[in-house]
Order: structure tokens, then sequence, then C-alpha cells
């Protein structure tokens, strides 16, 4: 169902140095190995330690010495501070940012058992926190470290569900929309107040089969797809899920000087979901 190519790396990194919050995860964690194969040296931020040092080890097994574990829960600002003072300890300076974590709990989407009416508020803001506050956090903290030099990058991983909201996905779809506006001002923002060379962009990946999302999209048991995946498919003009290795190239260009005039851009990788009306 899936069946994109591994990404080939045309970027030259070398010296530079990355944070990647959620990397931990699927997309976030491709990117992260997409930017050490490049060369950068990249700090692992999560909020579990365990997963923050199983894709360190893994990316450092292939490219040696070009990650850094550091646990960090990227919606608490401590947290997050502690996480960037760890880093700058050991690399001197960050050139890029991924904001990369963010996700959906089963507390905010829609189902014949969970009416929209009776969800609960506090479910609600725990998922848009994830978000949406999982992006501005980091990047006031990384964006302080911009603002002093005079130049950055932030990548944000939002979703065509920011655009387009998807059904039942309550909080999910929300939180992604306020996760795109952000990326739209803190473009404008940076730009205007501290330097034109700071610049903010995000990817909008579609429908990827990850470990969050596998159940929803294909059956337990037999690993067909369930309805809702069916449903999916028959809106994707490429006619099947993406890889997570497909969003690698997008943002190494978001990061790279070849994207030097591109700021405020929310570039979809959906195989077509977000162009196609239906019909």
């Amino acid at each position: 169902m899936a069946g994109g190519t591994t990404a080939v790396t045309t970027f030259d990194y070398n010296g530079k140095k990355a944070v990647a919050t959620g990397a931990g995860g699927a997309i976030g964690g491709e990117i992260a190995r997409g930017l050490a194969r490049a060369g950068a040296q990249v700090a692992i931020w999560d909020i579990s330690p365990e997963a923050a040092r199983a894709k360190a080890e893994e990316i450092n097994a292939d490219y040696p010495d070009r990650a850094l574990p550091v646990e960090c829960n990227a919606i608490d600002k401590a947290s997050v501070e502690n996480a960037l003072k760890e880093t700058l300890e050991h690399f001197g300076t960050i050139d890029f940012l991924l904001n990369g974590a963010g996700g959906s709990h089963p507390t905010t989407t829609t189902t014949t058992e969970l009416e929209f009416f009776d969800i609960e508020p506090e479910a609600v803001q725990k998922v848009m926190d994830l978000n949406y506050l999982s992006a501005v956090i980091p990047s006031q903290a990384v964006g302080r470290v911009y603002a002093d030099k005079g130049e950055g990058a932030i990548v944000n991983i939002t979703s065509i569900g920011g655009g387009l909201p998807l059904s039942r996905a309550l909080a999910y779809s929300n939180g992604k929309a306020a996760a795109d506006s952000f990326t739209r001002w803190l473009a404008v923002h940076m730009a205007q107040t501290y330097a034109p060379r700071i610049r903010v962009n995000a990817v909008a990946p579609g429908f990827m089969i990850t470990e969050q999302n596998r159940f929803l999209l294909t059956d337990r048991d037999t690993g067909e797809l369930t309805e809702r995946g069916e449903t999916v498919l028959s809106q994707v003009p490429m006619t099947r899920f993406g890889d997570p290795p497909e969003v690698v190239g997008c943002a190494l260009w978001l990061f790279s000087e070849q994207a030097s005039f591109v700021t405020g851009a929310i570039v979809p990788i959906d195989g077509g979901f977000s162009a196609f009306c239906g019909v």
C-alpha cells in the first residue's frame, strides 16, 4: 500500500548543528536521520529518554557521532530550556530546528461510542498543546539563538489535517491548523523583527502508516484496509499511502540555502490528497 523510495541526500550539511523534537517518532526520526546522513550533528529531543537514546544509537551506528539524545518535553518551557542548554554545551550553536513533536489521542476522536458532545475540554487541550505549543515553545528557545546570530531555519511538521480538517479527528485537526497559522506568523515575525535570514516553513505530510495510525487504517488481524483506510486511498490520486522517508527531501531542502527565499510555506506531501476535490 505504501510504495515510496528511500530518500537520497543531495545536501551537504557538514558542520551544521540541528535540533529535532519528537525525533523518536517515525517522520521526525527519518528527517533527523536525513540531516545526519547529510553531515549535520543532530540533537534528538524526545519526551521519552529511551526513544531518544534508541534513535541516536540507530543514527550513530551508520553515521558515527552525529546524534545526541536529549530528554525533552516540548510543551514544557523549563524542560525545553534545559534541553537547549545541554545541546548548546555540546554543539555551541544551532542552525536548524525541526519541530516534530505531535500526535492525537482516542479521547478526542469521535466514534460511535464517543460523540462530539461528550469529548472533554481537558482532553482537547492536551492534544491541542501537543500539536501547537510543541512548535511554539522550542521555537521561542531556539529562535532566541537565531535572533542573536541573525540567521537560522525552522521546519515544522504539520499535517494535511491542518488545512483540510479530518473527519473524527477534532483536536488533532485543530491543533495542526494552529501550527500552520503559527508557521506563517513566525515566518513574518522573525524576518521583520530580527533578520531576513531567519526562515520558518512547514512540511504537511498526508496519510502514512505509522505506529500511531496503523490500526485505524489497517485491520489488526488481517492487515487489510479498514473502511477508513479504503476511504482515504479513494481520495489520494497516487492511490497509495506515503512513506516517512518521502518527507525527508523536502525538509532538507527547506533547511538549505537552495530555499533561501522560501519562508512561510507549508508544503503538502500527500500524493495529491489536498489537490483532489473528490471527482
